[in-house]
């Protein structure tokens, strides 16, 4: 009999005697059934307290409505939104990025030896060996979040500290803000990084023509192809501080100018080509009140002495333009400018001056190319890095350099530079360059002993480390 029918007909009114094996039977039974009840029990856990139920306790009434209320703005509010994560990645520093803000700490180390042979007869003490830390730069940049960044800059630089880039940027789809001290947009070479250049020290015309950063705002506009460039700046801000007070700076100095490039880039085929043109007017104001000298060293940074060098001009605007053309393909890049400069003098014929290069470059290494955005050249990314199945990239470049500060109608003599000079760069890996220069340097003329000038020529070897991060 199953047990079920066994249990309902053995009730007190109606018992029965049952035999012994239909005792064990049952008792057999009801070990099974205790055995699948704690089966069923270790899968629920521990026992938990029950909820009240309706059968437990009266039902509450219903709560007025201020009552339900009162509840409801009791309840706990939704879990807040979880903070976006924090990424860190490495661009030779470390760079940290949340969202739509980062940040990435900059530095800069440039280390140069060199030696320049002597003028004729000149005993100066400038030529010769020469070595300097050419560059120590430390700094950061970052995005604030909704389109606004920044950047700051300290560099150690002729055994003084400046204020390098330093502004503060907006940028929304093709357009991009900045107020602060920065370039303005005055030519290919000096736009182009002092890391990522083909040779250790620009075209000569940027230092004789004072391109430097000032402080002032500009915009860009870029939309495929084509950029455009445009600012409004008074000076640096070196000049600007109030150590600088007086004729040549500080609060007196109330010099501006206005500065525009527009920049074509297309790229045909494998071909990357570039076409730019830049204009520059500056009025001196009261800096006029000194006079303006345009000089320029013999390529190398480490010497302070000057082959070229005008007199003191009473100057009181100046007028610069240029005109920009380059092409990368594979290996291969070439690249030329020419910039021609007008000092305004209020007492006497303006003065001309011209300067200009031409340059062309090639990988030693497979599959290595110079990089190109935003209208500027960038550095190479060594396709086979040193210690990783290769020796990093090589790259030879040859230029020649031109500078002429002679304007004989106006009566004024500078001196004149033709510039031969090769480069051989290697970047082992990403941020770390060795840099070996030659140069075959003719004046005709230029500064020679106690001041004269004459027809001479120079030899220049220049090496450089830099690290960039």
């Amino acid at each position: 009999m199953p047990l079920g029918l066994s249990l309902i007909c053995a009730t007190p009114a109606a018992a029965e005697p049952i035999s012994a094996e239909e005792a064990q039977r049952i008792r057999e039974e009801i070990r099974l059934l205790k055995a699948q009840l704690a089966r069923l029990e270790s899968r629920l856990g521990p026992e938990e307290e029950a909820a009240p139920t309706a059968t437990s306790a009266p039902a509450a009434a219903p709560a007025p409505p201020q009552a339900s209320t009162a509840v409801a703005a009791a309840a706990p509010p939704p879990p807040a939104k979880a903070a976006p994560e924090t990424g860190i990645s490495w661009k030779g520093s470390p760079q940290f990025t949340s969202d739509d803000r980062a940040f990435k700490v900059k530095g800069r180390i440039q280390a140069d030896a060199g030696y320049v042979s002597h003028p004729p007869g000149s005993d100066d003490k400038g030529f010769g060996f020469t070595s300097e830390m050419r560059r120590i730069r430390l700094g950061g940049e970052g995005k604030l979040g909704s389109g606004f960044g920044y950047k700051l800059e300290l560099e150690l630089s002729d055994n003084k500290v400046d204020l390098v880039d330093t502004f503060v940027t907006y940028e929304t789809k093709d357009w991009l803000v900045a107020i602060g001290n920065q370039n303005q947009f005055q030519s290919l070479d000096e736009l182009t990084g002092d890391t990522t250049g083909s040779v250790m020290e620009r075209a000569a015309f940027t230092d004789a023509f004072g391109f430097e950063r000032r402080l002032g705002i500009s915009a860009q506009y870029h939309h495929k192809d084509w950029l455009l460039q445009g600012g409004i700046f008074t000076d640096d801000i070196g000049a600007l501080s109030n150590s600088s007070d007086g004729p040549s700076g500080g609060d007196e100095n109330n010099s501006f100018g206005v500065d525009g490039r527009v920049v074509f880039a297309p790229k045909v085929d494998d071909t990357q080509l570039h076409f730019g043109a830049s204009g520059h007017w500056r009025t001196l104001k009261r800096l006029a009140d000194k006079p303006t000298v345009y000089r320029q060293r013999p390529f190398l940074h480490g010497t302070n002495s000057y082959v070229l060098e005008t007199p003191g001009l009473n100057v009181d605007d100046e007028v610069n333009y240029g005109l920009e053309a380059a092409a990368i393909r594979g290996p291969w890049h070439a690249v030329a400018e020419a910039h021609w400069l007008r000092a305004v003098r209020p007492d006497a014929p303006d003065v001309g001056f011209f300067g200009g290069y031409a340059e062309v470059g090639y990988f030693l290494t497979k599959g290595d190319t110079r990089s190109y955005r935003n209208g500027i050249f960038g550095g190479a990314d060594p396709k086979r890095p040193f210690g990783k199945g290769g020796i990093g990239a090589v790259q030879l470049n040859l230029r020649y350099d031109y500078l002429s500060l002679n304007d004989r109608s106006a009566g004024v003599l500078g001196g004149r530079q033709n510039a031969y000079l090769a480069g051989l760069v290697w970047t082992p890996i990403n941020y770390l360059r060795f840099n070996l220069n030659y140069g075959y340097l003719t004046y005709s003329p230029g500064v020679a002993a106690d001041g004269v000038f004459d027809d001479y020529n120079l030899h220049v070897i220049g090496t450089r480390i830099e690290l960039d991060f």
